[in-house]
């Protein structure tokens, strides 16, 4: 059995079966879910129930996806997306590192144009005082590594459940007869099946960007079992706020925050405020564990070059860095057209690059592994 330790403490029942799959939420949650204009953009199309069953297709992806990739992560002892893929594909593996860069400009991109769409309909104030007041506290988090960025997860995730079960409740209470009329009279509208590809495909890198806190697996059971509940984690908020939307069709898939739409009809002046604030709680999470990969990929490296872990000083300018090309691509483009245009391309790439060589090439690693170790107990 492999041993991860913390601090020389064995890791909890929480960091083995749960962390995992609350960063993954973290780092899918972002800019368009959080808000629901992903959800209008992938799921909406296809109606009620179409949306439903593209969402639930998607949730099983991300599990079978995230529980290949813990596997094969605690099987390498590869916790960082560059050992991770020098492992899967070899020399290949920059291939994945590029696609990743540009994933990781248009996601923050698109964290940012949330943030300042946000906080101008809250304040008033110019959409970039709301970016740069997002890529601040990013920077802040990641520069302190591993352990900060494990308690923003835990705590945003307490947050988001909370606020997102309220407003269900709310939500049903309100315009319940709506969603329930909806419902009723939908017809299965458009291909819900790739939109569920889609949405799956460009989200799944996720579960390669948050091996950093991955690490705590004691063993094969551990990764597997993370794997298989990081998808409903991820998307049980998701559903929650699809079925709201459902009231409000066809009008919502046109709004560029849903979110602020409905907020506006239930007419919770405080409640609104305390979703908002959620929502930038979790653009927070979500840049920070985007910004996080890089950051441990980079600290590897310095590690092994230098034989000393890399300062609180470098990961926070490392990840200034990567935000300021970010805040001028957020302040130029709009959410919208982030949305629609940059992910669907970025879908199929990653797909690529990541799932279909993990299907094939790191399922056959997996199970040489299995048999060599099965050998080797038949023998002993």
């Amino acid at each position: 059995m492999n041993q991860a330790l913390d601090g020389g403490r064995a890791p909890s029942w929480f960091q083995r079966f749960l962390l995992p799959g609350l960063a993954f939420k973290a780092v899918v949650i972002g800019g368009g879910y959080a808000t629901g204009r992903e959800l209008a953009e992938f799921f909406l199309p296809s109606g009620p129930w179409g949306g439903l069953l593209a969402m639930l297709l998607a949730m099983l992806i991300w599990s079978v996806v995230c529980a290949l990739t813990f596997m094969f992560a605690q099987a390498t002892r590869s916790f960082d997306y560059r050992s991770f893929f020098g492992r899967l594909l070899g020399r290949g593996w920059v291939v994945f590192e590029l696609a990743y860069l540009v994933f990781m400009v248009l996601i923050l991109a698109v964290f940012g144009a949330a943030a300042g769409a946000i906080v101008n309909a809250m304040f008033g104030w110019p959409t970039l005082a709301g970016t740069l007041c997002l890529m601040s506290a990013i920077g802040l988090f990641t520069a302190f590594g591993n352990r900060s960025v494990e308690t923003l997860f835990k705590w945003v995730s307490l947050l988001l459940y909370g606020v997102y079960a309220v407003f269900l409740v709310l939500a049903l209470s309100t315009f319940g007869d709506r969603v329930v009329q909806n419902f009723a009279a939908a017809t299965f509208t458009g291909d819900w099946a790739l939109g569920g590809l889609t949405y799956a495909g460009y989200n799944i890198v996720g579960a390669v960007v948050i091996l950093p806190v991955a690490r705590h697996f004691l063993c094969r059971r551990d990764a597997l079992v993370a794997g298989l509940v990081a998808g409903p984690l991820a998307m049980l908020p998701a559903l929650l706020f699809f079925v709201c939307m459902v009231a409000w069709i066809p009008q919502i898939g046109a709004q560029a925050l849903p979110s602020d739409f409905m907020l506006q009809r239930l007419d919770q002046p405080l409640f609104h405020l305390l979703f908002q604030a959620m929502i930038f709680a979790a653009l927070l999470e979500s840049g920070t564990g985007t910004v996080h990969a890089i950051n441990e990929r980079v600290a590897v490296a310095w590690r092994a070059r230098r034989g000393q872990a890399m300062s609180a000083r470098y990961r926070f300018a490392i990840a200034t860095a990567l935000l300021v090309g970010s805040i001028f691509i957020a302040d130029r483009f709009g959410l919208v057209a982030l949305i629609a245009h940059g992910y669907r391309a970025l879908a199929w790439v990653l797909l690529a690059v990541y799932v279909l060589p993990l299907l094939t090439v790191g399922v056959w690693q997996l199970w040489r592994r299995r048999n060599i170790a099965d050998a080797a107990i038949a023998a002993s």
